[in-house]
């Protein structure tokens, strides 16, 4: 059986390449993972994925929070290639989570504990990058055992489109009060609503999630010369014209799109073109137009669900987003989240980890009473 102990690694210099039967650098520490180092070729990555990720070489590059690479092995431990000096990530064992990497550099990491036998493991990252990308390596076979074949997809696909509350913006956090820094460290987008609701459905998912973005305004009036929809294509979010190259395999059945919260949340500034009645017209007329595009990417059979959140200060966001559905002829449905029992906990007066679990309740019992094709 293997015991779950949840470690931390700091940034360090390990070399990415480590032997498939590679030894730790230094004496094995008691909690059973390290840093090993050596010459390797990890040959293929070994993983499944359906996140957005650019191949390059042997490696997986990705921008997008919550991206995960899930594998199997035969052995007591498996090694995890990665070059990312930016992001955190969760390591999971047969469902069990034995790992929480920090920012953990250019490393093969190592995890040990298991009895010897056929296992799971899950690479998930938990942070947004927008400026830096993370590469995965794969999946890489220790002290004598052996990577066996991915598990295959999931026939349920769900993609997430959304700002910070998609993002798990802050979600770990006991203090509203954070630092930048300590807003990247205290998010974990795969204990996010969206993450939480995929996996209960047992399905595969998507959480394209950018904070601070909105439709066609940002949060303050920020950046006005990008909105959420220039990086909607991308795979890498820092460069400039990427595509995201989708594979065929990529049709999901739900997309739920929660968009406005930025636009609407804060006072126009002085110095902002909008009027408040400008504004509303451009967010109903740009959602249409990327709802569009989603019907065009996923076909007519894709449940599009589009979300409002509860404002503090303004109805603007709910109505709008109730409107742009009203006008649709299509597979769209609304949903709206109301601030009712949840306690903005989080980073910033964001969700906690507690009210991610509540909406994703809620969501999932509203997905119960629509037309889902799966």
């Amino acid at each position: 059986m293997l015991i779950a102990v949840a470690v931390t690694v700091l940034p360090g210099t390990a070399p990415a390449d480590a032997a498939p039967g590679c030894r730790p650098a230094g004496p094995a520490p008691a909690h059973g993972a390290a840093a090993c180092t050596g010459p390797h070729r990890p040959g293929p990555v070994g993983a499944s994925t359906a996140g957005r990720v650019t191949v390059d070489g042997r490696l997986a590059r990705y921008s997008w929070p919550g991206v995960y690479f899930e594998g199997r092995f035969r052995g007591t431990g498996v090694g995890i290639v990665l070059d990312d000096a930016v992001n955190d990530y969760t390591v999971e064992v047969d469902g069990v989570t034995v790992a929480t990497l920090v920012t953990p550099g250019r490393t093969t990491y190592r995890v040990t504990g298991p009895t010897a036998g056929r296992h799971t493991v899950r690479l998930v990252k938990r942070t947004e990058s927008p400026t830096a990308a993370g590469a995965f390596g794969g999946f890489v076979a220790v002290d004598g055992g052996r990577v066996l074949a991915p598990p295959p997809a999931r026939h349920r696909q769900i993609e997430f489109i959304g700002d910070s509350l998609t993002a798990g913006y802050g979600n770990l956090s006991t203090d509203r009060e954070c630092t930048d820094a300590e807003a990247t460290r205290r998010t974990d987008a795969d204990l996010s609503f969206g993450a939480l609701t995929a996996r209960r459905l047992d399905a595969d998912y998507q959480l394209n999630a950018y904070s601070g973005l909105g439709m066609v305004r940002n949060h303050d009036g920020g950046r006005p010369d990008v909105t959420y929809r220039t990086f909607y294509p991308r795979s890498l979010l820092a460069v400039d014209g990427d595509v995201w190259d989708r594979p065929a395999s990529w049709r999901p059945q739900l997309v739920v799109v929660g968009l406005g919260a930025n636009d609407f949340a804060t006072d126009l500034r002085p110095d902002e073109a909008w009027t408040p009645q400008s504004l509303r017209r451009a967010y109903r007329d740009a959602y249409h137009r990327f709802l569009d595009r989603l019907r065009v990417r996923y076909g007519r059979d894709t449940l599009v669900v589009v979300t409002a959140q509860q404002l503090w200060n303004t109805t603007a966001f709910a109505e709008a987003a109730a409107q742009v559905v009203r006008e649709r002829h299509d597979l769209v449905r609304y949903w709206y989240l109301d601030g009712v029992g949840l306690d903005y906990g989080g980073c910033r007066w964001h969700p906690s980890r507690k009210d991610h679990e509540v909406i994703a309740e809620r969501l999932g019992a509203f997905l119960a009473t629509v037309p889902l094709r799966w």
